[in-house]
């Protein structure tokens, strides 16, 4: 093992960990420093990966994809397994973390809890393979926090359904060959899966993107987008769909951002460890030591944070206040975490050579999609004032 992975682990975490548990990680930690990390930084710099859907694919051929799901192809692994496998994708990117999460904790599982059979059958074992792609269409462009305002509408027409809208920051969009869309109807907020081939669906890849740059990020347009009734999920009414599919999600982004945290710290040791100056390596110095051992105090914090979670839902009883506390507590620290390994590193910090700059940019998008951290905290306020302050 690398002596800074050694450094980076004080607490020995692996000792929590079963052996099934550390050969999943293990096998995702090979591919992704095999075959992603060489390439990311340069995926970044150009806003895209080289091939995107040869990416799924290689990462369908692992397993990843719907991992935690049972039946269908899937792999029916634990959320700890889970856990582990999303902190090691995105130690590499969060982008590519992003990619896995939307594929597996938004699109199939909405499949997979939601719809009908004959759409389960039809789309998931080829999502799981990495044959097919899927998104989530919720968020608009004036709906983000609060999506039961959603102007996407749904009607009835015979035994069809029409949809007409816009969904926005659509990771997978353009590529998706099945988008699940969120839309209001007459019986209330409704989910549909969309295939993207059905007329009148479009996307718009958006550019300019100075976070998660090396994953495809789309808005959606639906006019008159005619599905048939069996693409409507038959029982879920309300934001409870959409919602419980976000706790999902946000898991996932509990432990990728742990991820991130370990790949900055791992990097600002090993530079501060080869970088001299006044005669000696920087990382001699009291202030440069301060910095590495709070980076390293949080990192433990938030694995072990994690984990608790992870070992929750494993059980049964993971509640959605505590995936909120683990979201808001893990990208907040991750952040400070890359933000005192860039000072480390200096003006090396903001190069694309090393890691540092760009998982930071991506953090920034990480700490306020699937819930802003002011909707997390109030989430936490009221769970435990019992008074709600969102209004």
């Amino acid at each position: 093992m690398d002596p800074i992975d050694v450094a980076v682990d004080l607490a020995d975490l692996d000792d929590l960990l079963t052996r099934d548990e550390t050969d999943i990680r293990d096998a995702v930690r090979a591919m992704a420093r095999s075959r992603i990390a060489p390439y990311v930084a340069d995926w970044f710099e150009r806003g895209a990966p080289d091939d995107p859907r040869g990416l799924v694919k290689e990462l369908g051929d692992l397993g990843v994809l719907g991992m935690h799901l049972t039946g269908y192809g899937c792999a029916g692994l634990s959320a700890t397994q889970y856990g582990l496998a999303c902190l090691e994708l995105e130690a590499v990117d969060s982008g590519i973390r992003s990619l896995v999460s939307v594929q597996g904790s938004l699109a199939m599982y909405a499949l997979w809890r939601f719809a009908t059979e004959s759409v389960k059958q039809e789309w998931l074992p080829r999502m799981a393979a990495g044959d097919a792609i899927g998104c989530f269409g919720l968020t608009e462009p004036d709906h983000g926090s609060d999506p039961a305002g959603m102007a996407t509408r749904a009607r009835r027409d015979g035994s069809d359904w029409v949809l007409d809208g816009r969904k926005m920051w659509i990771t997978n969009g353009s590529i998706a060959d099945v988008a699940v869309v969120w839309a209001n109807t007459e019986e209330g907020i409704r989910g549909f899966a969309v295939p993207t081939a059905t007329p009148g669906f479009t996307t718009v890849e958006m550019k300019h993107k100075m976070s998660l740059r090396a994953s495809v990020t789309s808005e959606l347009l639906l006019d008159a987008v005619r599905v048939p009734d069996e693409c409507a999920f038959p029982e879920v009414r309300g934001l409870a769909g959409p919602l419980t599919c976000l706790t999902e999600a946000r898991f996932g982004i509990i432990w990728g951002s742990m991820g991130a945290a370990r790949s900055c710290l791992a990097t600002a040791l090993r530079y501060a460890l080869s970088r001299e100056q006044f005669g000696r390596p920087i990382a001699g110095f009291q202030l440069t030591q301060q910095k590495l051992a709070d980076m390293e105090l949080e990192y433990v914090k938030g694995v072990l944070l994690a984990l608790h979670l992870a070992r929750r839902k494993d059980s049964g009883v993971l509640r959605p206040v505590q995936v909120s506390l683990g979201k808001l507590n893990n990208v907040r620290e991750a952040l400070e975490i890359c933000r005192a390994a860039r000072t480390i590193l200096g003006a090396n910090g903001i190069s694309l050579e090393y890691p540092v700059i760009r998982h930071m940019n991506n953090l920034e998008s990480v700490l306020t999609y699937e819930g802003t951290v002011e909707m997390h905290t109030l989430v936490i306020g009221k769970a435990m004032t019992g008074l709600d302050a969102f209004r």
